[in-house]
């Protein structure tokens, strides 16, 4: 988790505590060690969010602090009610943390009535849910994002094993599975790779830098049509 990105989750389980927060319960929530909280805790008291408490009693929130509120209508909430719990049948295990998540700040931060909006049992996501990839889904969302090449083992459909170098460009999930659509540098092609036949996936050191949008343009515009199977 980014520092920036762990500040705000720190900001809001101390908004949501009703009692002193240990640095070590938030670090076992945040995935960080302790230390990493007590060095964030002290950032923000030096961007004067009144956060009070010391090592070994807990911090809390002193009232008056919030952050924006979060306005939406009924049907706006439900249209992210039902988002989330999509999430759930995925097999990308970040995302659906990630998801639950913002269930818990979207919670916090919005009035009584939408709140209960999302807390109601009337709306649900229904049907099969992938199987795990042998993967984390994670490894390729961050690749796309920082244009890194993954090296994969991949498994085509007749079963034939090859080693393939890719420039992924977009992720695709299904109710089954997900598939990755990348630059296939063996093929000199865009290809659609199903993550459950990946059989290895880790990122490599080198980098596709400025190229993504590019690439996304080709797949787009009906490029990939003429690529063919993987």
């Amino acid at each position: 988790m980014r520092k920036a990105s762990r500040l705000f989750e720190i900001i809001q389980i101390l908004r949501l505590a009703r009692k002193p927060m240990t640095a070590a319960v938030m670090a076992e929530t945040l995935e960080v060690t302790v230390r990493s909280i007590y060095r964030d805790i002290a950032a923000l008291q030096a961007m004067r969010v009144p956060i009070e408490g010391g090592r070994g009693i807990g911090y809390i929130m002193r009232p008056g602090f919030d952050l924006p509120p979060l306005m939406f209508s009924i049907e706006e909430m439900e249209a992210i009610v039902l988002s989330l719990a999509l999430l759930e049948r995925t097999a990308d295990e970040e995302l659906k943390q990630a998801a639950r998540r913002v269930n818990r700040k979207i919670s916090g931060a919005v009035p009584a009535p939408l709140r209960q909006a999302m807390d109601t049992k009337a709306l649900y996501a229904w049907g099969s849910t992938a199987q795990p990839a042998g993967f984390d889904l994670a490894i390729v969302r961050r690749a796309i994002r920082d244009e890194c090449k993954l090296m994969l083992g991949y498994r085509d459909e007749l079963g034939r094993a090859t080693e393939r170098t890719i420039q992924p460009i977009a992720l695709i999930y299904y109710s089954q599975t997900a598939n990755i659509v990348a630059w296939c540098e063996l093929r000199q092609a865009i290809r659609n790779f199903r993550s459950d036949r990946v059989e290895r996936c880790a990122a490599s050191n080198d980098f596709f830098k400025g190229d993504g949008d590019r690439l996304r343009e080709l797949w787009t515009s009906g490029w990939t049509e003429k690529a063919g199977p993987v």
